[in-house]
């Protein structure tokens, strides 16, 4: 079962909060959506609506991405699949790797 997507109001507490996390504070931009005619900066609201579509958009489709399972494994299980899905990524330096390992 897919929860539901979550409100305009539940996504601003999330994106305040992470970027708060950060060190970012919204509420020193100016309010609504108008940018600040001396600095440029971005109205809150429009900020916040440009964040929101971003986490319901590009977090989503980045979260359902899953890798390919290596080639010459054919398997049809799922369950197989993923867990062949989870390979160590490639280095640019192996040989650096396997000496470390020793």
């Amino acid at each position: 079962m897919t929860p539901p997507a979550p409100t305009d109001a539940e996504l601003n507490v999330a994106i305040r909060a992470r970027l708060a996390s950060l060190g970012i504070d919204l509420d020193q931009l100016p309010p609504g959506t108008t940018a600040d005619p001396e600095t440029g900066a971005p109205g809150r609201d429009s900020v916040l609506a440009s964040l929101r579509s971003f986490m319901r958009g590009t977090v989503a489709n980045l979260a359902a991405y899953r890798l390919p399972a290596p080639e010459g494994t054919g398997s049809a299980d799922p369950a197989t699949a993923a867990a062949l899905s989870q390979q160590r990524a490639p280095m640019l330096y192996p040989s650096i790797a396997q000496e470390w390992r020793k």
